[in-house]
């Protein structure tokens, strides 16, 4: 069973900054803020950034969205398919090969900030950029869990059934089934570090396990 503790937007990335701060000053930290687009997964991520560099940590911002598979292979099976949009839009290997092992210890630390742009369905031909010793890398996206990706630390910003169709985009609808597959076979509430239920932007809880009920 779950609890919730009611937290401001202020106090809540402070105290995700602290987490991610208290991690060992020489190591790299990988850090993973998933939620479906209509909880804003990339507000939160972006946040973190100006507390994690006051607190001495260099930070680079990566968005899952910008490691999609190139559309001839997302699209296969149509634009609306719930089970292609799980299984197969996001280029799990690219996202592991060009951000995360990078940063595994003795990595290289050079980071791919963006892959494929989706929206015109091309490379973005970025450079390498080198993270420094101690550094963190906030990724933000949907589904991320589950996949056998590695981040030393991983918020999942939770929408109930009800708020997430609220707050879908008519033309987004057809995504809820593959939502629904994530909470059954992922349950993300219970995968993520850190729980943070968002059903109304301004009065935010953090979900926390109930020792009594595990």
């Amino acid at each position: 069973m779950m609890r919730a503790r009611a937290i401001s937007r202020d106090v809540l990335v402070e105290e995700l900054a602290e987490l991610i701060a208290a991690r060992p000053p020489r190591e790299w930290v990988r850090v993973a803020v998933d939620g479906a687009p209509a909880a804003r997964p990339g507000r939160l991520a972006d946040e973190l950034v100006a507390p994690l560099r006051l607190r001495g940590r260099p930070v680079l911002r990566v968005s899952a969205g910008d490691f999609l598979r190139p559309a001839s292979l997302r699209l296969e099976h149509g634009r609306t398919d719930p089970d292609a949009f799980y299984e197969d839009w996001l280029d799990a290997k690219a996202l592991r090969r060009e951000v995360l092992e990078p940063l595994d210890p003795g990595g290289s630390g050079q980071v791919l900030r963006a892959l494929w742009d989706s929206r015109v369905d091309r490379a973005y031909r970025l450079p390498y950029q080198e993270l420094p010793a101690g550094g963190v890398v906030v990724v933000d996206g949907t589904l991320l869990l589950g996949r056998g990706l590695a981040f030393e630390l991983s918020a999942h910003v939770w929408l109930s059934p009800g708020a997430l169709a609220r707050g879908t985009p008519a033309d987004e609808r057809w995504r809820l089934p593959a939502y629904e597959r994530y909470e059954r076979e992922v349950r993300p509430q219970r995968a993520a570090d850190v729980v943070v239920r968002a059903d109304h932007p301004d009065r935010l809880a953090v979900l926390v396990q109930d020792e009594d009920h595990e």
